[in-house]
């Protein structure tokens, strides 16, 4: 029978304690929130979603069509120069999500004859990206600019480096600045995902790409999320007018997806504009992690040290991870939980998130509850 397969492919899940489901949550949740990505706690922020409903009123719920057809509004062109602007750089592209961003930048600069190396640790968007690029692919090792050096080394064509600026299973970041030089030895080109960088890093939030010095180089594209930090939802993609332009006409998740609602877009909007007037939340956001991770330790937990706003602690089996998680919630606090595949070193993780908004208090109850549900 058709699909008998997926009965197979389950119970194979099963085993493993990799089965995943969907939990819908209620608008007024009673549990502290360490899981979602809402980094400086603005998705519920009465400017943020003031800046959706107007949007939603003027321009109504949808952008009607692809971004060449009728998709593109007034809202999008200025989200798009108010994104570039704030984050150092020429132009902007606003895309329907951070995942079709990615994929975008990745597939339109790597066409045939060109060699794309990759981080081991990207983010499932760049290695999809990275699968439908025509180039050539090479995995280098994490984080690692001699690595990334060497596979250059082994071609004389046009080539492009991809990483993430912060990893999002254990929130360290990569040594931008070094990548950078060692795409410069070659010629090459650096696209990088900061999807957990913008809003936390950088100068006021201004992201991973302007703290390495790095914002506005001709040789450096720059993906961001608005899901994350920004509190809505969408993608775009940063750097020189000719790379952007280019997406234009040869990125296929551009030019053939519908646009970005503009409730989204007008929430994102709202949100960058609350960032320029309190670029303090950064700074929050990372003190917060930095407490969760000094507090983990000290209970004796073993997390891993953030370079950003995500905290990472270790946990003995994918069962022992969705245990825990689950025990954390039946005690009032929802955190993230990384099994395979999600993670490219087969560890399971609680992931947590070290939202700007979390007081003294919630911090000390939700290291409480996760030391005391240790599996």
């Amino acid at each position: 029978m058709a699909f008998d397969w997926i009965d197979e492919q389950a119970e194979l899940r099963r085993r493993a304690g990799l089965v995943r489901t969907l939990r819908p949550r209620p608008a007024d949740s009673p549990l502290l929130d360490l899981a979602s990505n809402d980094y400086l706690g603005l998705a519920r922020h009465p400017e943020v979603v003031e800046g959706a409903v107007r949007a939603a009123r003027t321009w109504g719920g949808g952008a009607t069509g692809s971004r060449l057809v009728t998709g593109t509004t007034a809202l999008h062109a200025e989200l798009e120069r108010e994104l570039a602007a704030f984050c150092g750089f020429e132009s902007a592209l606003v895309l329907s999500s951070g995942y079709a961003a990615n994929l975008a930048a990745v597939t339109a600069l790597a066409p045939h004859g060109t060699l794309v190396v990759s981080d081991a640790g990207n983010h499932a968007s760049l290695i999809d990206g990275c699968r439908l690029a025509r180039g050539t692919v090479q995995v280098a090792a994490h984080a690692d600019p001699d690595a990334v050096r060497k596979a250059l080394r082994t071609h004389d064509g046009p080539a492009v480096a991809v990483s993430d600026t912060v990893f999002s299973v254990d929130g360290d970041a990569a040594p931008l600045a070094a990548l950078a030089g060692a795409c410069r030895e070659r010629g090459a080109g650096l696209v990088v995902d900061d999807a957990h960088g913008l809003g936390v890093l950088g100068d006021g939030g201004r992201g991973a790409a302007q703290a390495a010095g790095l914002a506005g180089a001709d040789d450096v594209v720059v993906t961001v999320t608005l899901s994350k930090s920004l509190g809505s939802q969408g993608g775009a993609v940063l750097g020189p007018a000719k790379v952007i332009d280019h997406l234009v006409n040869a990125a296929r998740t551009f030019i053939f997806d519908t646009g970005l609602a503009p409730a989204a877009a007008g929430a994102a909007l709202a949100a960058l504009g609350l960032l320029r007037r309190e670029p303090e939340r950064a700074a929050r956001a990372r003190a917060v992690a930095r407490e969760l991770h000094a507090r983990l330790t000290a209970a004796g937990l073993e997390a891993v040290r953030p370079d950003a706003a995500v905290v990472s602690v270790r946990a003995p089996s994918p069962e022992g991870a969705v245990r825990w998680a689950a025990d954390c919630r039946a005690a009032g606090l929802t955190v993230g939980c990384f099994r395979p595949p999600s993670v490219p070193d087969g560890i399971s993780r609680l992931r947590l998130t070290a939202r700007a908004d979390l007081s003294g208090e919630q911090i000390e109850r939700a290291v409480r509850v996760i030391g005391g549900t240790q599996p």
